[in-house]
């Protein structure tokens, strides 16, 4: 029987593996291209085969911060509130996880989420991140043996599922709510990271900001697509600083956004800035292509903050350094959540643990 105490330990010792890159995986764990030897850090290198944004540098990223996160006293931090809870028995229900690939293991938190609940995971794998879950799962395998009879994943349709936990764009919502509406779900819609500046940043902030603009090319619903800048703030700063990310700019499908968006500013006379690999422009928008920034002026601080939250449910996150905006989180750690950091502010864990008194 999986107890909470052996998945907390199992996933304690998957933080400890994802922690030390290119460590060596068992011979008898092969990749599902019949590959031969596997190697954590090939699968790593060649992932970009499958997806041309998941770049070895990025991939390595996203598992270094999972590993972080797993670590035993984060793993009970996260879990205290609901103890009590995880100690009830019920019956075991199978979720169905239509996961994101937007960014590199989009929907590892579902993932565990769902295993630390005491359900059952049924992933509906996207085509554009079908390679490094599965890996990630079957390691997890072999340090719990108990947990194969607990996953399961699919690249076809889901079936056989009590709940479902969906993230997709605005338009696929409206599918998932037609299709699974008549189930416990959770359902996401699209949602971005903005920032806040007030002028008086640092050049450290900067950079560090820069990383949240960046990181995965900007792809993910936490990276910073918009800032809110105050009247007549000057870019010249910013856009100097974002230099030291100038690497984005070599990436084929990156600089095609770049090119594109930069010829359809010039055609319809959008007035933007430009650095060489970034595009700054002012829009009431909150998603911005990837290669573009949007921008807002604000007056009063005060004012700001009402806008912010009268606009939650399209905000994920926001980084800042101002005392004014008190939900902030510092520059640099958009894409450094913690596990108790729930997509869209829903409580997941909740959801889960709940669906055993829920469904007869």
């Amino acid at each position: 029987m999986l107890t909470t105490e052996k998945t907390i330990s199992a996933f304690e010792k998957l933080g400890e593996y994802l922690r030390k890159p290119g460590l060596n995986v068992p011979d008898d764990l092969k990749f599902s291209e019949g590959q031969g030897k596997n190697h954590f850090d090939r699968l790593i290198e060649e992932s970009h085969i499958y997806n041309p944004w998941f770049i070895p540098e990025f991939v390595r990223e996203a598992c270094l911060r999972l590993g972080e996160s797993l670590t035993l006293s984060k793993l009970n931090q996260w879990l205290s509130p609901y103890r009590n809870k995880l100690s009830v028995s019920g019956k075991v229900r199978n979720v169905g996880v239509v996961m994101a690939g937007n960014i590199p293991l989009a929907g590892f938190h579902d993932f565990i989420s769902v295993l630390m609940s005491g359900n059952r995971f049924i992933g509906k794998l996207s085509s554009d991140d079908n390679k490094l879950l599965p890996f990630i799962a079957r390691k997890l395998v072999e340090i719990e043996p108990g947990f194969e009879a607990y996953i399961e994943m699919t690249e076809g349709k889901l079936e056989n599922f009590n709940a479902v936990i969906a993230t997709g764009s605005n338009n696929s919502s409206r599918y998932f709510e037609y299709y699974f509406g008549k189930h416990p779900h959770i359902i996401r819609k699209n949602r971005n990271g903005v920032a806040v500046l007030t002028g008086h940043e640092s050049i450290e902030d900067l950079k560090n900001l820069g990383r949240d603009i960046f990181l995965y090319f900007g792809l993910g619903c936490r990276n910073v697509s918009k800032v809110f800048v105050p009247a007549g703030y000057s870019f010249n700063k910013l856009l100097e600083t974002a230099e030291s990310y100038n690497y984005v700019g070599n990436h084929n499908k990156y600089r095609n956004n770049y090119e594109y968006y930069k010829s359809i500013f010039l055609i319809n006379g959008v007035h933007h800035l430009d650095n060489g690999f970034l595009l700054v422009a002012q829009d009431n928008s909150y998603s911005s292509p990837p290669a573009v920034l949007y921008f807002e002026e604000y007056n009063d601080p005060s004012d700001l903050v009402k806008k912010l939250s009268a606009d939650s449910q399209k905000i994920q996150c926001i980084v800042s350094g101002s005392k004014d905006i008190p939900v902030a989180i510092p520059f640099g750690t958009a894409q450094n959540p913690e596990l108790w950091d729930y997509a869209d502010g829903i409580d997941t864990m909740e959801f889960l643990i709940n669906l055993k008194s829920l469904i007869p």
